[in-house]
């Protein structure tokens, strides 16, 4: 009988410890909410003061602070921390706002990041401008890019799309009309056509034009026809696509330019230049363009084809240099992409705003990516793992950068949404002859057939 009881005093508390371990490695969302939540809340609230004295953001209190300290209390007058606000927990870690002290910048808290992770035991810890002399802290409990969860709640609209999870537990969202135009690199199964897919299935319920260039025969593509109003599977056929593109951006500049023929008493908020100032009724849909491989428009074998590739890149350049404003967005993806594929890649490049980079196979394409926008992000791009499909960084030319995850969708799914969305494509004249070919479904029978029995008399 002792021997039971010591077995079930011991066994107790190990099983225990044994199902936090098993959880946090299983189930970290689980074992955050449970456990490291309140670990974590108690660490901060007990070493706050002490915490932020080793890291150097306190400052000296003010005179009349430390006259009332010394009148009322009769201590030492100790250093001033930032004043703290309420701790707000989350289902992937704590937030908290900071009023910063006299002297103090964002810069010096963001620099103490790391010190203040090890100190509270989280896994990472961001910091927020909020406003002047507030910054907010956001204490992530756990690797939210190991599995990802999109958060419930995402700010949604027109050609605004979320795509992946940023490391601080936030979505990225691929907004067209404020970045409009992207670099998308990646190796094979590096994760770039899962972020395509995100891309075409989040636009695909939007009144939105999609036209694409896939000359890998369409095999990436393909599988969204339904929902495009142009592919072209072909070099070829991009040299016959693009064109078209670049004469509907000026069919567009021109109904600007109508409309900016200004009659007197014409109210200022009907003066525009660009789609968006239109009226709605008079605004043409706007238009995404998709570019798989784009190294394969590069490649050439033959005169003849040097002077359709050039004539090619030309057209790109055109659209990622005025497009915008006409509402024709660019998703310019490949492998590789340097200045080595011929004359106007740097040029295209510099136009492309935004910048994901997957996992890739050499350091020069991470450098072409991200090394003039942030040069420090090129060591994080180039340390992806094989194992971490989906995982990319992502920057932009404010110099800003951060690492993200897409979650998982299938190729049936992303090409259902696209089937049953099929009827919001926007009607677009100059892109009807360039219209995939979509064979029509079955229709599946339903019921039990029968068979007819003749009647006798």
């Amino acid at each position: 009988m002792t021997d039971l009881v010591t077995l079930a005093e011991l066994g107790g508390p190990l099983a225990v410890i044994g199902g936090a371990a098993y959880a946090r490695h299983a189930h970290p969302a689980a074992y955050w909410s449970t456990v490291g939540l309140p670990l974590s809340v108690a660490r901060l609230l007990a070493s706050y003061s002490s915490t932020m004295d080793a890291c150097g953001l306190t400052v000296e209190p003010s005179r009349w602070r430390a006259l009332a300290v010394r009148a009322t209390t009769r201590r030492e007058v100790r250093p001033v921390p930032p004043r703290r606000g309420m701790i707000r927990p989350t289902s992937t870690g704590l937030r908290v706002r900071l009023r910063l002290a006299p002297g103090q910048e964002p810069a010096d808290v963001a620099a103490s990041a790391e010190r203040l992770r090890h100190a509270w035991g989280v896994h990472a810890v961001y910091v927020r401008d909020v406003k002047p002399g507030v910054v907010e802290l956001r204490l992530v409990g756990y690797d939210v890019l190991r599995k990802v969860r999109m958060p419930r709640r995402i700010d949604r609209g027109l050609l605004r799309v979320p795509v992946a999870l940023r490391e601080d537990a936030t979505a990225f969202v691929r907004d067209y009309r404020a970045v409009p135009h992207e670099l998308v690199l990646g190796a094979t199964l590096s994760g770039k056509s899962m972020y395509l897919r995100h891309l075409i299935s989040g636009l695909a319920a939007q009144p939105v034009a999609l036209a694409g260039i896939d000359c890998k025969r369409g095999v990436e593509l393909a599988p969204f026809a339904s929902r495009l109003s142009a592919l072209a599977t072909e070099p070829d056929e991009a040299a016959e696509l693009l064109p078209v593109l670049v004469k509907e951006m000026e069919d567009r500049y021109d109904l600007i330019k109508a409309r900016q023929g200004i009659a007197p008493g014409t109210p200022e908020e009907e003066i525009t230049s660009d789609v968006w100032g239109l009226p709605e009724s008079e605004r043409p849909a706007p238009i995404v363009l998709f570019v798989d491989e784009v190294a394969e428009l590069f490649l050439v074998a033959t005169r003849k084809d040097e002077e359709r590739r050039d004539e090619m890149v030309t057209h790109l350049i055109r659209l990622a240099q005025l497009g915008r404003a006409a509402g024709i967005y660019l998703e310019v993806c490949g492998q590789r992409f340097g200045a080595e594929l011929g004359k106007g890649a740097t040029m295209l490049r510099a136009q492309l705003t935004g910048r994901v980079c997957h996992r890739v196979n050499d350091e020069a394409s991470a450098k072409m990516a991200l090394g003039d926008i942030a040069p420090e992000a090129v060591d994080a791009a180039c340390s992806i793992a094989p194992e971490l499909p989906g995982l990319a960084v992502v920057g932009d030319t404010s110099g800003g950068w951060s690492r993200i995850r897409t979650p998982y969708l299938s190729l049936a799914d992303a090409a259902a949404t696209c089937r049953e969305s099929a009827h919001l494509a926007p009607d677009v004249p100059a892109l009807a002859p360039f219209r995939p070919y979509v064979p029509p479904v079955p229709a599946v029978a339903s019921g039990t057939a029968t068979v007819p029995c003749p009647v006798t008399e």
